[in-house]
């Protein structure tokens, strides 16, 4: 376990990066962790990390597939929002754990 300072706040996160604490996220995070991945987060970027931090909290498994199916982009658009792994990028600027779907 170790600990990240993201926009000012102390944050445990595991040994990926991944927040252990989901209710520690804010949107400020996200935008100061985007800039690693050199992104910078719009309405739509939002909209999918809202999107995925809602069906995590429910207990869904995630998977790029729903994100396809969210009505909010498709599965090409998520890999233009996210480049290279979309889940798993979007999941870690979500703060939410790693998706079992993640390699």
């Amino acid at each position: 376990m170790a600990e990240k300072i993201i926009a000012g706040k102390t944050i445990e996160v595991n040994e990926e990066g991944y927040f252990k604490d989901a209710s520690q996220w804010t949107s400020e995070m996200a935008d100061e962790m985007a800039k690693e991945f050199n992104l910078e987060l719009t309405e739509v970027h939002f909209k999918v990390l809202d999107f995925l931090r809602q069906r995590q909290k429910a207990g869904e498994a995630l998977t790029i597939r729903s994100v396809g199916k969210s009505g909010i982009t498709d599965i090409k658009g998520f890999y233009q929002l996210f480049p290279g792994a979309p889940l798993k990028i979007s999941s870690k600027l979500s703060g939410i754990p790693k998706p079992t779907s993640c390699i």
